[in-house]
C-alpha cells in the first residue's frame, strides 16, 4: 500500500544544501529608487539588493553554465519574490510574539551538524560563500515560520473518522492490491565520477572504488550503523539519500525486471537487507552497486477500513491536503495585508517598455 505524500514540508537543511536562503531584517529609511541598496519594500523595510546579490550567488555556484538576459532577471525576480513572502512572515511572527528563541535556534544547529565533522561543514559553508552567522540567521527564520505555521494553520486542521470513512469509500480501488509490493530502501554507489548530493559529499570515482566503497558501507550496517543513516550520508542516489535510501512501496512485476536483485529481496525477513549487488546498465555495463533493506511486505488484495495502515494512510493524506490548501491560503491574506513595494519589477517593465519602443 504507497503511501502517497502530498505536500513536503520545506526542509532547513535543503536551505544549504544546494543553497542556502539568507533572511535578515532591517530598519526603513525612505528609498524610491531600485538602483541603490533596496529592490524591495514590505511594510517600509527594506530587502536589500546585497541579499539578492548573495542568494543569486550560492545558486547559481558551480554551474557550467550561468544565466544571462532573461533567465538571470527571471532568478533575480524570484529571489527577491521568496525574500518579501519571508519578510512577510517574519513580521507576522513579531507580531504573534512567535520568533524563534535562541535556545531553539542552537538546538535546530547542532542536529543539523552532528553529520559532519567541524571540518565538512566549515567547507561546505565556504563553499557556497555562506558565513556561520548567515547560516544560523536562517535556521532562526525557517523556525520561526514553521512556528507561525504550527499556530496559524497545523494546530486548527481536524481530520475526523468520518472524513477517513468518506475518502475510503471513494476510493476504495487504490487500496486493493491487484499484486503484492515491498516498501524497500537502499544504498546506491555508482562507478560514475559524476558529482553527488549526500551528507558527506562522498563519492565514488570507479569500478574498484565503488566495489571498496559499498564493503565498507557494508561493513558499517553489519557493526551496527543506522541503515537510513547511512544511506543519507553515502549513497549516491540523490533522489532517495536524502530520505534515508526509502524507495517506497514497489510492484512486484516492476522488481522482476532485475532477477538478481528479486531473488535476493524474496530471501529476506523484514528488517533484514541484502548483501551488495550489482547494477547493469544498458548492454549488462557494470554501473554500480547497491544494498537493499526490507522495511514491509504486502500481499495482494483489499485492505479493509478497519486496517489501522489503511486509516493512517488516509488520515496522512488528508492532513497533507488540507495543510498544503490552508498553508497557500494563509500566504495570500498576509500578502493581502502587507505593504509591498516591488523596485525589480517595476524596473523590468520599464526596461521592457523601453526596449519595446525602440
Amino acid at each position: 500500500m504507497q503511501n502517497i505524500r502530498s505536500y513536503t514540508r520545506r526542509s532547513i537543511a535543503g536551505l544549504l544544501f544546494p543553497s542556502l536562503l539568507v533572511l535578515t531584517a532591517f530598519s526603513g529609511c525612505n528609498r524610491n529608487e531600485s538602483s541603490g541598496d533596496a529592490l524591495a519594500r514590505v511594510n517600509g523595510e527594506k530587502i536589500l539588493r546585497a541579499d539578492v546579490d548573495k542568494y543569486y550567488a550560492n545558486q547559481t555556484a558551480g554551474s557550467p553554465q550561468q544565466p544571462v538576459g532573461e533567465q538571470a532577471d527571471s532568478l533575480r525576480l524570484n529571489i527577491l519574490k521568496q525574500l518579501i513572502d519571508d519578510e512577510i512572515m517574519m513580521q507576522r511572527a513579531r507580531k504573534l510574539g512567535l520568533l524563534a528563541t535562541d535556545e531553539e535556534v542552537d538546538a535546530k544547529f547542532t542536529e543539523f551538524k552532528s553529520p559532519y565533522t567541524q571540518e565538512e561543514f566549515d567547507k561546505r559553508l565556504k563553499e557556497k560563500n555562506v558565513t556561520l552567522d548567515d547560516f544560523k540567521r536562517d535556521l532562526r527564520r525557517g523556525l520561526t515560520v514553521e512556528k507561525v505555521f504550527n499556530k496559524e494553520v497545523t494546530s486548527k486542521i481536524n481530520i475526523t473518522d468520518g472524513d477517513i470513512t468518506k475518502y475510503y469509500n471513494e476510493h476504495k480501488a487504490e487500496f486493493n492490491l491487484i499484486e503484492p509490493q515491498f516498501h524497500l530502501a537502499q544504498i546506491v554507489v555508482t562507478t560514475s565520477p559524476a558529482p553527488v548530493n549526500n551528507g558527506k559529499n562522498d563519492k565514488a570515482q570507479n569500478e574498484p572504488e565503488a566495489k571498496k566503497k559499498i564493503q565498507m558501507l557494508m561493513n558499517r550496517i553489519e557493526s551496527g550503523e543506522d541503515f537510513s543513516t547511512v544511506a543519507m550520508n553515502y549513497s549516491e542516489q540523490t533522489n532517495t539519500s536524502t530520505n534515508g535510501g526509502d524507495m517506497g512501496f514497489i510492484p512486484e512485476s516492476s522488481l522482476k525486471a532485475d532477477l538478481q536483485a528479486m531473488q535476493a529481496i524474496s530471501k529476506l525477513k523484514i528488517g533484514q537487507n541484502t548483501e551488495p549487488i550489482p547494477a547493469y546498465g544498458e548492454g549488462h555495463k557494470l554501473v554500480g552497486y547497491r544494498i537493499v533493506k526490507l522495511i514491509a511486505r504486502e500481499p495482494a488484495g483489499q485492505r479493509e477500513l478497519a486496517d489501522p495502515r489503511v486509516q493512517g494512510n488516509i488520515r496522512q493524506q488528508l492532513r497533507d491536503r488540507r495543510e498544503q490548501l490552508l498553508r497557500a491560503a494563509y500566504y495570500e491574506v498576509v500578502r493581502n495585508e502587507a505593504k509591498v513595494e516591488n523596485y525589480l519589477a517595476d524596473e523590468l517593465l520599464k526596461n521592457t517598455g523601453a526596449a519595446t519602443k525602440k
